[in-house]
């Protein structure tokens, strides 16, 4: 007889698993671990969002809301774009509330992919990208940010993988797991190849407020690319809100009047007391937000020399919550490493592979962790890594 899995489509029983998924796996069954593997913040969601989500459900807002979001929510989010990062989105009919970013993403490659569409996918990046585009019908083309262009869309390579397939390009900064990020002045190369090529691209801004020394700037203030742009970001990073999944896109009416279809018939609505609870954090907690990116600066540099002080090469992240160091000198793969660290002396690292081959020499560490868990998680690995020069 043969397995019911055979009703299961190919492009979803050929997708393999997250690489992440294993380690988390692992330390449910390990007590004393350290998990520097987590993309979320450490921090509990700012009391006046958690009020007012309180308030939401004791007020019984606890039904459908619009399908595209409250509309006090998209107001808001239209003023929070223009205030932050001078975007012009109206919140009639260009913003969706999303359930979280992730489904931002999921969105809008189903909204645009055909089967055999290609995405050009940077790489390292967000474990999802390749797996939303197979899921959708297309195919990911791998781009490879380098060490040595600081992770960065290189333009030249960027053109060399559009090819007349190419019907979507992803751009993933500041970016997961490198903490790249890409300047306004190296932005504009970027747009100058994309401007003149028939492809949509997709703008995932989810750690737009997590820099560290220089402001950030979004891709839609480039007139040239915004009709056929669409924006993804979200409240869980920025205002430490994962498990309220409640997130945004943005794009021309013309595309988003069609990725809102898809939003109608398959999520609805993101949930009701979230949307409260997103008002309130984008009205009345820019102070909140600013106290946590102080807090992850602070972390940042201190993992950063720690690492190196353990004699890894190591990249200066200048984004998000993560950092990127270079293992090679070990003699160990990434799956290696992490392995054995977590194994001998329970620390929790991902390796750079979970983000694509290239990701092989790499392990993903997150500094969105409390400094105390930082320095012990060090002194571990310190440990790990001494035990490997003996052998």
């Amino acid at each position: 007889m043969s397995s019911p899995e055979k009703y299961v489509k190919n492009s979803v029983r050929e997708m393999p698993p997250s690489g992440i998924r294993k380690y988390f796996d692992l330390i449910n069954e390990m007590e004393d671990v350290i998990s520097l593997g987590i993309g979320e913040p450490d921090f509990i969601t700012p009391w006046q969002i958690r009020e007012a989500g309180i308030y939401a459900l004791e007020k019984g807002r606890t039904h459908y809301s619009a399908n595209a979001g409250i509309r006090e929510l998209r107001d808001e989010i239209s003023e929070y774009l223009k205030r932050k990062y001078d975007i012009a989105y109206d919140a009639a009919d260009e913003i969706i509330v999303t359930v979280g970013a992730s489904e931002g993403i999921d969105l809008a490659l189903k909204a645009i992919l055909e089967p055999g569409d290609e995405v050009v996918v940077p790489e390292p990046s967000f474990v999802a990208y390749k797996g939303c585009v197979n899921v959708s019908g297309g195919i990911p083309v791998s781009l490879e940010l380098k060490e040595e262009n600081l992770f960065k869309i290189d333009p030249a390579e960027l053109e060399a993988a559009i090819t007349e397939k190419t019907k979507a390009v992803i751009i993933p900064f500041p970016n997961n797991p490198t903490g790249s990020v890409m300047t306004g002045e190296e932005l504009e190369e970027v747009v100058k190849v994309l401007k003149n090529k028939d492809v949509v691209i997709i703008s995932d801004e989810i750690y737009s407020e997590l820099t560290y020394g220089f402001e950030f700037r979004s891709l839609a203030t480039f007139p040239e690319i915004k009709e056929k742009l669409i924006v993804v970001n979200g409240f869980s990073k920025s205002h430490a809100m994962t498990g309220w999944r409640i997130g945004f896109v943005c794009g021309n009416k013309e595309i988003i009047k069609h990725m809102f279809k898809i939003h109608q018939y398959t999520l609805m609505c993101a949930p009701t007391p979230a949307q409260y609870a997103g008002i309130e954090a984008l009205r009345n907690c820019d102070a909140e937000v600013e106290r946590m990116i102080k807090e992850y600066d602070r972390r940042r540099k201190f993992i950063l020399n720690g690492i190196r002080d353990l004699g890894l090469k190591c990249f200066e992240p200048q984004g998000a919550f993560y950092i990127f160091p270079n293992i090679t000198s070990t003699g160990l793969s990434s799956d290696e490493f992490c392995e054995g660290l977590l194994k001998s002396e329970r620390v929790l690292m991902v390796p750079g592979t979970a983000f694509g081959d290239c990701g092989e020499g790499y392990v993903r560490a997150t500094y969105a962790s409390s400094l105390e868990n930082i320095k012990e998680a060090l002194v571990r690995t310190e440990r790990f890594i001494k035990g490997l020069q003996e052998k």
